[in-house]
């Protein structure tokens, strides 16, 4: 029989839920910023608060904006459409932001290039199943 996880010390929750609290705050500037990812922020915002904090977590996981997001995430790892549309805009706009501003060219082509891994790492992840038709 496993009992489970072992429960972490008051200093590991402490620094989980300001990590959580961290990567919320670089999330929600992700919102308005381009350039900032902001889905991986909340997703590591919500895996650190599930460790630290209950109370943030589910508050991450009702949230109006966020709310869906996470529990697509933890329904099967899937990425809404409209989620993976909004950071392929966000990071085209980035890209060219970036390729009139850059100092350098190689810079501007690491970041593109990071930018078009992420993309195609987030359009392979699969869509979540469409609600049941009544």
């Amino acid at each position: 029989m496993n009992p489970g996880p072992k429960p972490l010390s008051l200093l590991a929750r402490v620094l989980l839920h300001c990590f959580a609290v961290l990567c919320l705050v670089l999330g929600l500037i992700g919102v308005v910023l381009p350039g900032m990812p902001t889905t991986v922020f909340i997703l590591m915002a919500a895996w650190a608060a599930a460790r630290s904090s209950p109370r943030l977590h589910a508050w991450l996981r009702n949230h109006r904006i966020f709310g869906p997001l996470l529990r697509n995430w933890e329904n099967g790892r899937t990425v809404s459409r409209r989620a993976k549309w909004s950071a392929t805009i966000t990071m085209a706009a980035c890209a060219v932001i970036v390729s009139f501003t850059a100092h350098r060219v190689w810079m501007a082509v690491l970041a593109i290039g990071c930018m078009a891994v992420v993309l195609a790492w987030l359009w392979s992840r699969p869509l979540p199943p469409a609600p049941p038709q009544q």
